[in-house]
C-alpha cells in the first residue's frame, strides 16, 4: 500500500498538471467551487468559468449574498444547472447556520446541500490535510483496474469495496494534498477509459489488469440503454431588437435559467403567439441537444412580431435586448442558437445599409 502513495506522489512531482487557478489554495470556498465545477466537466472548460465566478463572487459571503438569478448567469453553459442552485444554497446554509465558516471534516462537509462524499473528501483533503479518500469516477476506474476488481463501479456493494481500497492507500496527513491531486490527475491524463496510456503510468509495475491484460476490460460496464427522445418547439419572438424570455422553474431542465418559450407542439406554440401579437412566422431547422438521460430534439420558430398585442405571455416574460445577450443566464443550445440569429440579422442590415449607401 506505501509503495502506492509513494509511486503516484513521485510522479505528480514531475508530470502532474501545473497552473490551474484553483491550485495551491487551502481556502474552503475556493476549492468547494472548483470541486463542484469540475463534476463530469472538463478542466479546460471549467476555468474560464471559475476565473469569471470567483471574480464576481470571491467570498463565501458574496455568494450567499447575491439573489440566484445573479448567480446564475455565472454558469450560463457550463450545464448541470443544479450544481449552481445547491452551490447557493449550501452558501445560503453556511452563512445562516454555521456562521460563514465550513465544517472541518469530511463526514460533516458531506451534510451540506450538495456536497457528496468524494467531494466532502477532497475538500477536507486540500484545505485541512484530513487523510478522507476521494472516490468519483476517475478513481474507481484506476483503483479496479490496479486491484482487478470485477463489477459495476456504481454498484452499491463496488462503492463500498473501492472506497474502502482507497482509504487504505492514503499516505500521511502532510501528503494528503498532493496525493489528492496525483489521484486525480492520473485518473484524468493516464488511466483513461479508452486508450489509457500505460507506457507511462507509475502504477503499471503492480496493476493486476495490466499484468493479466484486462486493462481494457476493466471496469466493468452495463451495456448502455437506448437514450430516450424528447420534443419541443421553441418559440422565437424577435421585435426591436429584443427576444422574448422566460424563466424556466426551478427544478427539470435549465433550472431557473432565462430560456426561449417552450412548447410541446406546434398549436400550442402558434396560439401563444398570437395573443403576443401579428407576427411573420417561419420555422428553423430541428436541433438536437444530449443530456445526460435522454436527448432534447427541438424545433426553434421565428416570429418577426409586427405589431405587439401584450408585453409578455406568462409571468416570468422578459423583452430581453439582443445586444447584452451575453449577460443573460441562458442554456448553451440557446445561447448558440441566439448568437446565430443575431449575426445573421446584423450582416443582414449591414448589407442593406452598405446597398443604399
Amino acid at each position: 500500500m506505501h509503495d502506492f502513495a509513494t509511486r503516484l506522489l513521485a510522479w505528480r512531482r514531475r508530470f502532474g498538471r501545473r497552473g490551474l487557478p484553483w491550485q495551491g489554495t487551502r481556502d474552503p470556498y475556493r476549492v468547494w467551487l472548483s470541486e463542484i465545477m469540475l463534476q463530469q466537466t472538463r478542466v479546460a472548460t471549467v476555468v474560464p468559468y471559475y476565473e469569471r465566478f470567483v471574480a464576481r463572487f470571491p467570498t463565501l459571503q458574496r455568494l450567499a449574498s447575491a439573489r440566484l438569478s445573479q448567480v446564475m448567469p455565472y454558469w450560463s453553459g457550463l450545464g448541470y444547472y443544479a450544481r449552481a442552485r445547491n452551490l447557493h444554497a449550501c452558501a445560503r446554509h453556511l452563512v445562516g447556520d454555521h456562521g460563514g465558516k465550513f465544517p472541518r471534516s469530511a463526514s460533516e462537509l458531506a451534510r451540506l446541500p450538495g456536497i457528496g462524499r468524494s467531494t466532502a473528501a477532497a475538500i477536507a483533503a486540500f484545505s485541512r490535510s484530513e487523510r478522507a479518500a476521494i472516490c468519483d469516477g476517475n478513481v474507481k476506474r484506476v483503483l479496479a483496474r490496479y486491484f482487478a476488481i470485477d463489477g459495476d463501479p456504481r454498484a452499491s456493494a463496488m462503492e463500498r469495496r473501492l472506497s474502502a481500497q482507497a482509504q487504505r492507500l492514503l499516505p500521511p496527513a502532510r501528503s494528503m494534498p498532493a496525493y489528492t491531486q496525483a489521484m486525480m490527475d492520473l485518473g484524468a491524463t493516464v488511466c483513461l477509459r479508452r486508450a489509457p496510456k500505460c507506457a507511462v503510468c507509475p502504477l503499471q509495475p503492480t496493476c493486476k489488469a495490466f499484468r493479466e491484460g484486462r486493462v481494457d476490460e476493466l471496469p466493468l460496464r452495463h451495456a448502455a440503454r437506448p437514450t430516450p427522445v424528447r420534443k419541443a418547439h421553441l418559440l422565437v419572438a424577435m421585435r426591436d431588437g429584443a427576444v422574448l424570455l422566460q424563466r424556466r422553474p426551478p427544478t427539470g431542465i435549465w433550472g431557473s435559467l432565462l430560456s426561449l418559450p417552450q412548447f410541446a407542439s406546434r398549436a400550442q406554440l402558434r396560439s401563444v403567439l398570437a395573443a403576443i401579437g401579428e407576427a411573420h412566422l417561419s420555422t428553423l431547422p430541428e436541433r438536437r441537444h444530449a443530456f445526460t438521460h435522454f436527448t432534447l430534439e427541438f424545433t426553434p420558430h421565428l416570429a418577426i412580431i409586427e405589431r405587439r398585442r401584450r408585453q409578455t405571455t406568462e409571468a416570468g416574460a422578459v423583452w430581453w435586448p439582443l445586444s447584452r445577450l451575453e449577460s443573460a443566464a441562458l442554456p448553451a443550445p440557446v445561447r448558440r442558437l441566439l448568437r446565430e440569429l443575431h449575426s445573421a440579422s446584423t450582416r443582414s442590415a449591414t448589407r442593406k445599409r452598405d446597398t443604399m449607401l
